[in-house]
């Protein structure tokens, strides 16, 4: 939690910030009520740090009984939106220890003005989560991915940012499971990763987005 609050203060007014999938817990199964427990103190510091930030992260919770993994996006001291992982990856086992949220919730979130979507991990490989989220300024993709598949999360991502002509925030574990491959990719396809440094960052530039869909029409708005 420190090490995330550390990140977040260094970051300037108006950071957009992208956290991997379960960072503050991972998917600890033998610790899994303490894990639970922390997401409700986790909230409270999360709120304090994200005065004039966007702050995307997921977070394991128990909701009516049920275990979710939830991504959330905090704003100026609120969680102005959530929903639970539509898509469980079978392979890690995932689908033991939690339930799948509804695939109904993914959806492009307004926010001071930039149009944000997120995919979970892996539902980053279900090209029909692609087209809903059209016409995004960002996608954020917290992940905790593979590093058998490390090619594919960094192919995926980069197309993910060519096809729907937008940035992409895609933030993966540094542990040693993981790819360690962190990136952003603007909307012309250019991908920048992080190289094992701790924080990723590039300025945003709503014009870019806006150029790259007149000079290469494909229909996004």
């Amino acid at each position: 939690m420190q090490t995330l609050l550390d990140l977040i203060n260094k970051t300037s007014e108006k950071s957009i910030i992208v956290a991997p999938e379960v960072c503050l817990t991972g998917f600890d199964y033998e610790n899994y009520d303490k894990a639970l427990e922390f997401s409700l103190e986790a909230d409270e510091k999360i709120k304090s740090a994200s005065k004039d930030k966007i702050i995307i992260l997921t977070m394991l919770e128990k909701r009516e009984g049920k275990i979710f993994n939830i991504t959330k996006i905090f704003f100026n001291g609120e969680i102005v939106h959530e929903r639970a992982k539509a898509k469980l990856f079978r392979f890690g086992d995932e689908h033991k220890y939690m339930h799948e949220g509804s695939s109904d919730n993914i959806k492009i979130v307004e926010i001071d003005g930039i149009k944000i979507g997120i995919l979970i991990c892996f539902e980053l490989r279900f090209k029909e989560f692609w087209k809903k989220l059209e016409g995004c300024d960002i996608i954020a993709v917290p992940s905790w991915w593979g590093v058998l598949r490390s090619e594919h999360f960094k192919v995926l991502t980069q197309a993910l940012a060519i096809i729907n002509q937008c940035y992409v925030i895609a933030s993966d574990s540094q542990n040693n499971e993981c790819t360690k491959m962190s990136g952003i990719i603007t909307p012309h396809g250019e991908d920048k990763r992080n190289k094992n440094k701790s924080c990723l960052e590039i300025k945003y530039d709503k014009k870019e987005i806006t150029s790259m869909r007149r000079y290469m029409d494909v229909g996004i708005g």
